[in-house]
């Protein structure tokens, strides 16, 4: 559905996307993952047409978004960051409105996508009352109301309350399971809740892609372990050499260490422990998160 091929974004001299490939299918939701300024929100606008690539080719559902932009535009649905809506109309007119913009027939289409995105109730409002939550909802209703293909959602729950949150995540697994969507968002959490799969970009470059689980098995080979225990620091420092390990923490008589190995090692930590008389008050593995691989991949070398 969404296919992208050495994609490069310049703005005069600055580089913000740098020779950018994927592949998006039917049905999947993928969350478009990085920092502030990483080239997320200047990708979905080449996608969308609203910026010409500076090289690369990018199409939708076949159609090419700068020879075929037309055909292109009329298969996607998209959400920018920031919203826009006119606050002086109602709900209804607004949406009445869009739909004559898309060559909709609004008076069935109106109903049924308000019903979906949870507005019914709010028809006849106008935006500029609505709090941030609905204002989201109708921004979503505005953007599959001539029933696309694709949505390309910007932020989606930017500047929303943990509820609002939740209910805009819930509407957006809804809308996945006809559509195919593509999130661009910096907010792990965002993309753990809703997407199948995750595209990490830093400094205009993709640099993973794959399921969360994928990503997370690219931290393995890096076991991490927590220990809280009652010994002398010093011996157990000199003991624990072997490993890479960290104090994170000193109460009195009891160290925390953070131990890094190529393998499993709580066995042998055990074992060290009951040679050497020490006790051991918590010993966990960590588990590697999506924000670990996160980190790993987007920190500033």
């Amino acid at each position: 559905m969404i296919e992208v091929k050495d994609l490069t974004k310049r703005y005069d001299h600055t580089l913000a996307v740098d020779g950018v490939s994927f592949t998006i299918e039917k049905g999947e939701i993928v969350g478009f993952l990085g920092p502030n300024g990483a080239g997320k929100t200047t990708t979905l606008r080449v996608l969308t047409g609203y910026l010409s690539p500076t090289e690369g080719t990018c199409r939708i559902a076949s159609y090419d978004v700068r020879s075929a932009s037309v055909e292109a535009k009329r298969r996607i649905g998209y959400l920018p960051e920031d919203n826009p809506l006119y606050d002086e109309m109602k709900v209804y007119e607004y949406l009445e409105f869009v739909g004559r913009l898309r060559q909709v027939d609004t008076a069935h289409k109106i109903r049924e996508v308000a019903e979906v995105c949870g507005i019914t109730q709010t028809i006849g409002q106008n935006i500029g009352t609505l709090s941030r939550g609905y204002r989201q909802r109708v921004g979503l209703a505005s953007v599959i109301l001539h029933d696309p293909e694709i949505l390309l959602l910007d932020e989606p729950t930017s500047g929303l309350d943990p509820n609002q949150v939740a209910e805009v995540r819930e509407l957006i697994k809804k809308l996945g399971r006809e559509k195919t969507v593509m999130i661009s968002t910096h907010i792990l959490r965002e993309v753990e809740a809703v997407c199948d799969r995750v595209l990490i970009i830093n400094r205009g470059k993709i640099v993973a892609d794959g399921t969360k689980d994928e990503l997370q098995r690219l931290e393995q080979g890096k076991e991490v372990v927590s220990l809280s225990l009652k010994a002398p620091r010093e011996s157990a420092l000199e003991a624990l050499g072997q490993w890479k390990t960290v104090v994170k923490e000193v109460q009195g008589d009891v160290t925390d260490y953070e131990i890094e190995a190529a393998r499993d090692i709580r066995e042998e930590l055990f074992l060290l422990a009951k040679e050497r008389g020490w006790i051991i008050l918590e010993m966990s593995r960590k588990i590697a998160s999506l924000e670990d691989v996160f980190r790993e991949l987007t920190v500033e070398q």
